[in-house]
């Protein structure tokens, strides 16, 4: 039986309580199993944490993996299975950032996830959505006005083309996804900032054919589906449909913020990716039209997130990482202290709240019989949210009790 204790630590337990200092904490194969006072040292590897800040592992509900942007010429001229070895680093990189857990929006396989499991990849926990449903000419359709094709995910075996239209084209994918090892379904129900022929506003799937994912989903399988949702109609037309979280929620009101909060539905707000767009568009090769878009929707965006946290909808931090650079995850802490949320709130919604809406009812908390991912931070991320985004500052990582990454 593998013992680790981290003691001296002030504790920020993921669930909205105090900070707790002079704590000491007990992880036995993998799970929290004692935490009290710095007095009570037991047998096993001690590490001093040095009146560091204790935070549950980070939980990134929305991530994309295995891709990330770059500029057309570096993708046209990048061997296909280049990529492949580039998402071994975005996986270090996402827990060096102190990401623990993640839920890959589309481009990861099966085969990605379980080699992290096996610890062949050091990389964060995984639900993987393998690909996602679009309509043609929607979102996730990379076809362009030039007859080019510029999708992120190209079909090979183990990832299945997203492309279907009508109730029993979808019906198909979903189960083709659902055999590819999906964890959860991802749809495109708008359009969105980054495709290259709709807009955000794009109402997309039908009732009827979102009703039908979901049922093929959740109903026969007990998996949930998350929406790419940016415009007011589509967001309305998922939540009515039974969708479990809107992912990015640009044009909310008030109707549909009463809506998600009857029926449980769950935002991931993904803060970052507008932002992160319009900062390092050339670097990362956006379009005019893509950041013409993130331009478009910035101000928009923040005063949904601002509306639903007030009215008290439940929310999950995500982040799109992969539309901009992995590693950079945590800075979605501070946009959202920004547009309304307490530093306090944000770390819940990064870790208790994230956990809930993974439906994995043992994680983000420091508490008794949980999974031990934790991060140290040397300075109280209560009192200056922004050092978070600061990769140096996350001085220890561990996941599953066991140390990733260790700075001190």
């Amino acid at each position: 039986m593998s013992k680790l204790i981290v003691k001296n630590i002030n504790l920020i337990d993921g669930s909205g309580a105090d900070v707790e200092g002079n704590v000491t904490v007990v992880i036995e194969d993998g799970r929290f199993t004692k935490i009290g006072s710095t007095a009570d040292i037991e047998d096993g590897e001690v590490i001093d944490g040095q009146g560091k800040y204790m935070l549950p592992g980070m939980i990134d509900t929305h991530v994309h993996l295995s891709t990330e942007f770059k500029p057309l010429a570096d993708r046209v001229a990048t061997p296909f299975s280049y990529h492949f070895y580039e998402a071994v680093q975005y996986a270090e990189r996402t827990i060096n950032a102190g990401v623990t857990t993640v839920r890959d929006a589309l481009g990861s396989s099966l085969g990605f996830k379980q080699a992290i499991n096996d610890g062949i990849i050091k990389g964060p926990r995984m639900q993987v959505s393998i690909n996602a449903l679009s309509i043609t000419g929607g979102h996730g359709d990379g076809y362009n006005y030039s007859g080019i094709d510029l999708g992120l995910v190209r079909p090979y075996e183990g990832m299945p083309d997203g492309i279907a239209d009508g109730v029993e084209e979808v019906r198909k994918k979903t189960r083709e996804l659902l055999r590819a090892g999906a964890d959860v379904i991802k749809v495109m129900a708008t359009g969105g900032v980054s495709s290259p022929t709709d807009h955000p506003q794009f109402t997309q799937y039908s009732m009827d054919e979102l009703k039908v994912i979901v049922e093929e989903a959740q109903f026969r399988n007990g998996v949930k589906v998350m929406a790419h949702a940016q415009g007011l109609e589509g967001i309305k037309n998922c939540v009515e449909a039974g969708i479990h979280s809107i992912e990015h929620g640009i044009y909310l009101d008030d109707e549909v913020i009463e809506q998600m909060i009857e029926k449980g539905t769950y935002l991931v707000p993904t803060l970052l990716a507008p932002v992160s767009v319009i900062e390092f568009a050339d670097e990362l090769g956006i379009s005019a039209v893509g950041l013409k878009k993130s331009q478009e929707v910035m101000e928009e965006h923040k005063a949904s997130f601002k509306k639903a946290y007030d009215a008290g909808v439940k929310i999950a931090m995500g982040t799109d990482a992969g539309v901009f650079k992995h590693g950079t995850n945590l800075r979605e802490l501070e946009l959202m202290v920004e547009s309304g949320a307490t530093p306090m709130d944000a770390i819940v919604i990064s870790t208790k709240n994230a956990a809930e809406c993974m439906e994995i009812e043992d994680l983000g908390l420091v508490k008794e019989n949980y999974i031990a991912d934790f991060i140290l931070t040397d300075k109280n991320p209560l009192e200056d949210i922004g050092i978070l985004k600061n990769n140096d500052e996350i001085k220890v990582v561990a996941k599953d009790g066991k140390i990733l990454k260790n700075l001190l």
